[in-house]
């Protein structure tokens, strides 16, 4: 089942003290946002971060280790090198759940996704949804200082992976949402494939396949504030092609 919710439809979530929702936040070169970031994130108390760095030079990892001195709930999983967006969220979401968390969200570290949606996120996944997509294509949704060429690509790229898997979401490739944690178990992780923003289309398309409902809030996506973004044509001629193969079931 697939809802839309309007920014009024959440549950108010402030009254557990318990930090049973752990956000997962791929890291490469963010020490500009990360130690910014994760007050902002922290400052709600059902909110834990894991933080995966792939050795950033510029010393994200040294950062997050340092605020994680005063702060328990803040984790840091170091890796070798850069292995892919993909590998570092499954990564993330494996640790999430063997550490025992009930929901599992998933951001971005440069502010595009800005931490007040959280709530928003993590009340609709514990109301009605299994899976929650911050989305920017519902009412109240949108992007802010967004050139015409990266709104031709999201678009675009949202409407191809929509007509050719079927999937009856606004937006796919989004990369802030929040699953429950029985989606995470249930899905088989070693078996995808995607490894660039691609993954975000193929956990919705494996979400559904799975059975489990799907709901979006809105969210409102600026550009990031400082930083390079990740984005490149290798990235984008993944997801095209990732689609095919998701089609054809490999």
């Amino acid at each position: 089942m697939i809802a839309y919710l309007d920014q009024h439809d959440t549950v108010d979530i402030s009254m557990t003290s318990v930090a049973d929702c752990t956000v997962v936040i791929p890291t490469y070169n963010e020490c500009e946002n990360i130690g910014q970031l994760l007050p902002q994130i922290l400052a709600q108390p059902r909110f834990r971060v894991l933080v995966v760095d792939d050795n950033s030079p510029d010393g994200t990892a040294a950062i997050v280790a340092n605020l994680a001195r005063n702060e328990p709930r803040i984790g840091l999983l170091s890796r070798p090198g850069k292995q892919g967006l993909g590998r570092a969220y499954i990564a993330g979401f494996r640790r999430a759940l063997a550490e025992g968390a009930e929901y599992i969200c998933e951001m971005d570290a440069d502010f595009s996704h800005d931490p007040r949606y959280l709530p928003n996120l993590l009340s609709a996944a514990e109301a009605r949804y299994d899976m929650v997509l911050g989305s920017r294509y519902v009412r109240n949704g949108g992007t802010v200082n967004w050139g015409v060429a990266r709104q031709f690509i999201s678009r675009g790229g949202n409407i191809y992976a929509r007509t050719i898997l079927g999937l009856p979401v606004a937006d796919a490739t989004g990369g802030f949402r929040c699953y429950r944690r029985r989606v995470l178990e249930a899905i088989d992780l070693d078996a995808i494939q995607s490894n660039g923003y691609s993954f975000q289309i193929e956990l919705v398309y494996r979400t559904l396949r799975a059975g489990f409902s799907i709901g979006e809030v809105p969210i409102i996506f600026p550009d990031r504030r400082v930083g390079q973004s990740k984005m490149s044509r290798r990235i984008v001629l993944e997801a095209l092609l990732t689609v095919w193969r998701l089609r054809f079931g490999r």
